[in-house]
């Protein structure tokens, strides 16, 4: 297994949507031990600590869109971290909701435009994540950031977006929760998507082996999005918007395991863990099991736990 670089990145952003708690995430991984997970793997680890938002306005009350502002200035932020941390390594965004997408993807995509390589992404998730500030009905803008790392209009006041990334690069599995405009925007779109029931009808496996084999065709860079939600509440209750029927323990260490054989994972999210909800720490070590199957752990050097 090669040995990399990897940037742990604390990102305790809680204003992508109007229930707190994911500000708590980041150390949630660490006491999780997720770094010291990865060193035993033989990466070299290093911890960045916690970031803060760049400075911004401070937010109305009373909005359309819940503390836009916010989310401006950590998307600021992010973009330049995730440039800076590409350069040393491979960032794992340890969040913190999933607004701070918004930030890490474009800077990991603007990273891939300077090296003259493709921006790809998976996105692990219940949703889409395909509004925009004009469309989203909860103005909650954690639901947003695949609509603005592609381009997608209504983002006044957010940073210019470095590179936007090409709909066909980016591939969602585990959909389950899909509101009316988001459909039809995805309809409209080129994005992959593959719903529990596609799944379900035929496996997890073969729709992520077609993305990944176009990745490394193109060259590219593939950053992967990893949402609690999608795997199943029952595994990880930890979540501020659990729909039932997600992925299985099981199905989720294998697109670990593919993503880790395939060499191509460049960066990673891990997000929306609201350690508030959780139930002893349950849903932020299942978390950390699965990156470090994405960086090289086997299914027999996986500890098994002692019940109670």
């Amino acid at each position: 297994m090669e040995q990399q670089d990897i940037q742990l990145i604390g990102v305790p952003m809680d204003c992508g949507k109007a229930r707190q708690g994911c500000l708590m995430g980041p150390d949630a991984y660490r006491i999780a031990g997720l770094g010291d997970e990865l060193e035993l793997l033989g990466h070299r680890v290093t911890d960045r600590g916690n970031m803060a938002p760049a400075p911004h306005e401070p937010d109305r009350a009373g909005g359309q869109v819940f503390r836009p502002n916010a989310v401006i200035g950590w998307t600021s932020a992010l973009i330049a971290a995730a440039r800076e941390a590409m350069a040393a390594g491979l960032p794992i965004f340890m969040g913190g909701d999933h607004a701070l997408s918004l930030g890490s993807v474009a800077g990991v995509a603007a990273h891939a435009a300077e090296a003259g390589r493709p921006q790809f992404v998976l996105w692990l998730d219940a949703h889409s994540d395909f509004h925009t500030p004009e469309t989203t009905q909860s103005g909650n803008l954690h639901g947003t950031p695949l609509a603005y790392v592609t381009g997608r209009p209504g983002f006044d006041g957010f940073p210019p977006l470095p590179a936007a990334i090409p709909e066909e690069n980016i591939c969602i599995i585990g959909l389950r929760s899909v509101d009316g405009a988001e459909r039809r925007a995805l309809t409209a779109s080129h994005i992959r998507c593959h719903d529990m029931r596609s799944i379900d009808e035929h496996g997890i496996a073969r729709p992520l082996a077609g993305f990944l084999d176009r990745v490394a065709e193109a060259g590219g860079a593939l950053h992967v999005s990893l949402d609690v939600d999608f795997l199943d509440p029952g595994i990880a209750p930890a979540v501020g918007t659990t729909v039932p029927g997600g992925a299985s323990f099981r199905e989720a260490h294998l697109v670990m395991e593919m993503i880790h054989d395939s060499g191509l994972m460049s960066s990673l999210d891990l997000v929306e863990l609201n350690p508030f909800l959780d139930e002893r720490g349950r849903s932020a070590q299942v978390m950390v099991d699965l990156a470090a199957s994405a960086l090289g752990r086997q299914v027999f050097d996986r500890p098994t736990y002692a019940k109670g």
